[in-house]
């Protein structure tokens, strides 16, 4: 504290309005590099009160986290400026347009939305206390809306880390194969977004500013007046089933992100995140840029000493100019998951991902015996099929033992030919493994306490792909049409499955899980504090005008053997025994 000049409620003009922001400073009056985060969560909305079981859980597991700062001043998924600032930053937390005490029409991650982040960096960069260059460094939204404001290029953003943040609003946040994903919305958005709505009189008190964190004390609108200045985001998914300009106007241009960036990827944050990050990788022009993976919670990583370490490194390479090794850094980073150890994560250095010495091998369904078996040892000649009712109960397809130690790092498909009994389906496919006793290998997600190896979905009506972009390991559809669906025909329907890491044991078998719905176990013992999770976390696909019982609740046939040769492509590193 006796570090830090702190201002409260700075204006920052932004076109028709003037944002509000919280500026943490050195008292140092050299000026110094800058890092921000703009977002809908507030500003005063303290970590510990306004996200109180996820700060017990951290503080709790970790309790010497942040040493040195008394975690005075943390908001949720942002920077502590009691460690920041006296490693010489300037740290910038600003309400966004309707969020918080910045007034506006609340449309969340929009155009308008990503111009204000825009002049918010030009802003900071142009302060007698800035050296010029701006940093974006947070989690989730935070780093969600660090694409979007990349591809604009501001002049004085110099390098920024989207810490576990999606970047294809349709593919990754909305609709999941072209499915929507409503639950985490329907109860996200009310409770971390419009609760903070600029206005709302029940939003908490600022324990800094000791004012209305929504700006109540000085505007506070009624029921109808919130409604009336915020755009619906599940009305607005359900009424975009297909990636039109709503979407892409939300969704970056690769080609436009030019600033270098370290991409924090989560292993199992299934519904939401990592896709992103790895696509950024991959993708964005860029000519800097590094992927580093992770397991663990949704916070808890961005705070451990791992994290931090990293974080500081490349922002002091980048904004202080410091010549500390970082360039030197392989571009990728991994931390290696083996199964039933939430201990030990090896740490491995690659040079581009996917991984250049990825095998890429295809394991087969046979509905005969539910059996995944490799190509060179048994492939079935003649078709069989195996159906399911779609809300009913899944089938399983589970693979000989691991003759060897195998590990699974990248992204995965699978090739499944299906029909059903109505006019459309929807599939959803989880990779697991089990030990020789039967016990499933699952980790501590970003939420849910036992997600499993890997997840993905696809509707069927939502299969054409973009062949352009398409890879056998990696399935891009385009989204831009509905295709038609008969009755008991069989399709070939490509999965894109997310990435993931495990590194199993011998005598491990692998399986492939196949639903009408999502995946999920009987209840949980120990669910999580802040949602209720059975192994797909809150991402559910549940909504009925969306998924109608008529057309989704129909009988599946997987198909396989012949000519309908379903399979799922994993992605095998070698080691020095190569046989699996």
């Amino acid at each position: 504290m006796d570090q830090m000049i702190i201002e409260r409620d700075v204006a920052i003009p932004s076109d028709d309005i003037s944002l509000r922001a919280d500026v943490y400073r050195p008292k140092d009056p050299k000026p110094a590099p800058v890092i921000m985060t703009m977002g809908p969560y507030g500003k005063g909305v303290e970590y510990k009160t306004g996200f109180a079981p996820q700060w017990k859980w951290l503080t709790t597991t970790h309790p010497n986290i942040l040493p040195g700062s008394t975690r005075s001043f943390m908001t949720w998924e942002t920077v502590d400026p009691e460690t920041w600032v006296p490693w010489g930053y300037v740290v910038i937390r600003v309400d966004s347009r309707g969020a918080g005490r910045t007034p506006g029409y609340l449309d969340i991650l929009s155009p308008r939305e990503t111009k204000d982040y825009y002049n918010a960096i030009e802003w900071a960069g142009t302060q007698p206390w800035s050296n010029g260059k701006v940093g974006l460094n947070g989690i989730s939204y935070y780093a969600i809306n660090q694409w979007a404001v990349a591809a604009l290029q501001p002049p004085h953003l110099a390098a920024m880390i989207p810490w576990e943040g999606a970047a294809d609003l349709y593919r990754e946040f909305a609709r999941h194969g072209g499915i929507f994903s409503n639950a985490f919305l329907e109860t996200w958005f009310p409770r971390q977004i419009l609760a903070i709505q600029h206005g709302n009189p029940k939003t908490v008190q600022d324990p800094w500013l000791q004012a209305s964190a929504s700006a109540a004390d000085l505007t506070s609108l009624n029921e109808d007046q919130l409604k009336a200045n915020h755009r619906d985001m599940v009305r607005a998914f359900l009424d975009h089933p297909l990636n039109d300009e709503f979407y892409k106007s939300r969704t970056p241009d690769w080609s436009k992100v030019t600033v270098p960036f370290l991409s924090a990827a989560n292993w199992a944050g299934f519904g939401l995140h990592p896709r992103g990050n790895f696509e950024a990788f991959i993708h964005a022009a860029s000519k800097h840029k590094w992927l580093e993976c992770h397991p663990g919670r949704h916070e808890e990583w961005f705070y451990l000493e791992q994290g931090m370490d990293i974080q500081k490194r490349f922002l002091d390479c980048f904004l202080k100019g410091e010549n500390n090794g970082w360039m030197e850094e392989p571009p990728v980073q991994l931390r290696l998951r083996r199964a039933f150890d939430a201990t030990r994560f090896e740490v491995r250095k690659e040079q581009a991902w996917p991984l250049p010495a990825t095998k890429w091998t295809e394991f087969f369904l046979s509905a005969d015996t539910n059996k995944l078996s490799l190509e060179s040892n048994t492939r079935d000649v003649s078709t069989s099929t195996v159906s399911f009712d779609a809300l009913g109960n899944p089938i399983t397809f589970i693979s000989h033992p691991l003759q060897h130690e195998t590990e699974i790092t990248g992204p995965l498909s699978a090739k499944l030919f299906a029909s059903t009994s109505t006019t459309d389906m929807d599939l959803f496919v989880t990779l697991q493994a089990f030990s020789p006793e039967g016990k499933e290998v699952e980790f501590q997600g970003t939420v849910d306490p036992h997600t499993p190896l890997a997840q993905g979905c696809l509707r069927a009506s939502h299969r054409k792909l973009d062949e352009r972009r398409s890879l056998p390991y990696r399935p891009y559809h385009s989204h831009d049409e509905i295709l038609a669906v008969e009755p008991n025909k069989v399709y070939e329907l490509d999965v894109e499955i997310w990435p993931t890491n495990i590194i199993l044991p011998a005598g491990f078998r692998l399986a492939l899980h196949i639903g009408g719905k999502d995946f999920e176990r009987g209840e949980v013992n120990d669910p999580n504090e802040a949602w209720v999770s059975r192994g797909s976390g809150p991402w559910l696909h549940t909504h009925p005008e969306d998924r109608p019982i008529s057309i989704f609740g129909g009988r599946t046939t997987i198909h396989t053997g012949g000519t309908t040769v379903s399979r799922v492509i994993l992605p095998i590193i070698p080691s020095k025994i190569s046989k699996i």
